[in-house]
């Protein structure tokens, strides 16, 4: 296998190819996919290589890991060829985050100083102020995390999904809780008067958060820089559920959905939780298929018991 020095290509969309795909490129010795993606950008003209997209003739599956010699991957070493195509403009993962996260930030922001202005008493009860700072902490914390802490294994994303990615941040846990819990006629935060259930929210807020930061920590812990590799995880939580990152968020928003005894906040982790499994899942095919017998299975992802 690793005596693969030439590498045939192929557009895997014949009607929307690459127009100057070189037919063939030649591997340097110990060639990542990146480094491919490189050699194909450069003889095709395309001015950012995060644009080419290298696929499985077998299965038209994407090569992921960026890291990996392409000569020792046995499906296309055995092939001698890979599909290419253009995944059109890119933009940086951990600028999606940013962005995504901003949204809430700057909504509820807002929507607490617009108050004065667009309605008779501008006053907030204990209890929305206390779910005004919950979900601000939450989003500032994970833009820290997005800037400081976070490894991302893929350089890019296509530019086009910032919206739809950035739609549920900015519309579910920005404009509609921002207008259920400060405005809405219905808010029960705005007339609650239960510092005990207040300070029950609080509690378990605090620790989903805490702990959802320590998982944070310790799995970019587990990868270098700009590294793509992956590691067995153990400890917090990780004997419990596949990714306890998930689960402790999960708390921390139903300490919010204490606090503001709020229905949107409610249907946003719901949905969020949704999209979590689903990746949890995948994160657990991942596990097993690339470690074996080596991974302890987990027969729940993100909740003992539940999911």
């Amino acid at each position: 296998m690793a005596s693969l020095t030439t590498l045939k290509l192929t557009n895997r969309s014949p009607k929307q190819g690459i127009k100057k795909l070189p037919p063939s490129i030649d591997l340097p010795a110990g060639a990542t996919v990146e480094d491919v993606k490189k050699l194909i950008a450069k003889q095709a003209g395309i001015n950012d290589h995060n644009r080419v997209g290298l696929f499985y003739t077998s299965t038209r599956k994407t090569l992921k890991d960026r890291k990996a010699v392409i000569a020792e991957d046995k499906d296309v070493a055995e092939a001698g060829e890979v599909l290419v195509k253009d995944l059109g403009l890119q933009i940086a993962w951990r600028t999606v985050f940013v962005i995504e996260y901003l949204g809430p930030i700057l909504i509820h922001g807002l929507a607490v100083a617009a108050r004065p202005y667009l309605v008779k008493d501008p006053s907030m009860s204990p209890s929305q102020w206390l779910s005004f700072g919950m979900i601000m902490a939450h989003f500032v914390k994970r833009e820290i995390e997005t800037l400081f802490v976070h490894k991302f294994s893929a350089n890019t994303m296509p530019a086009r999904n910032i919206f739809k990615n950035s739609f549920f941040y900015w519309a579910f846990s920005g404009a509609l809780c921002a207008w259920s819990i400060y405005y809405s006629p219905w808010s029960l935060a705005a007339t609650a008067d239960q510092p005990l259930v207040d300070a029950a929210g609080t509690v378990l807020y605090l620790f989903g958060e805490i702990s959802n930061a320590l998982v944070h920590l310790y799995l970019s812990s587990l990868r270098s820089s700009g590294g793509t590799e992956r590691k067995i995880p153990y400890g917090y939580g990780f004997s419990l559920v596949t990714c306890p990152n998930y689960m402790y968020e999960i708390l921390a928003w139903a300490g919010i959905i204490i606090a503001s005894r709020d229905w949107s906040v409610a249907l946003f982790i719901a949905i969020g939780a949704g999209q979590m499994f689903v990746w949890a899942k995948g994160k657990e095919r991942a596990y097993r298929k690339e470690f074996g017998d080596k991974y302890k299975k987990k027969r729940f992802v993100i909740l003992p018991g539940l999911l």
